[in-house]
């Protein structure tokens, strides 16, 4: 009988262990959160600062259309990142609940 001290420590295929997350990991996941909630939090309201903006950042003037469409762009994508960020959250939630 081999009682090596390697065949002792091998785990089960269908073993639920969790390790926990890696620094990096957790800070992408924090900095996933942060990203959309400022741009909302600093996003102006009228589309002639948002003209202004993108001016000042690139030297490149759009126009007031533009500028709304971006906007408008820019308030959807954050949203929409937001919400798949929570439920993705909420599902591991559930199924570290479902599998207690």
């Amino acid at each position: 009988m081999n009682t090596s001290p390697r065949c002792q420590n091998k785990t089960r295929v269908g073993d639920n262990t969790r390790r926990p997350a890696s620094f990096w990991h957790r800070g992408g996941e924090i900095v996933g959160w942060i990203v959309p909630t400022t741009t909302l939090a600093l996003l102006p309201k009228c589309p002639m600062c948002v003209a202004a903006y993108v001016a000042l950042a690139t030297g490149i003037g759009i126009s007031l259309p533009t500028a709304t469409y971006l906007r408008a762009t820019l308030i959807i994508l954050c949203v929409a990142s937001l919400i798949f960020i929570t439920a993705r959250r909420l599902r591991s939630f559930m199924s570290r609940g479902a599998s207690r």
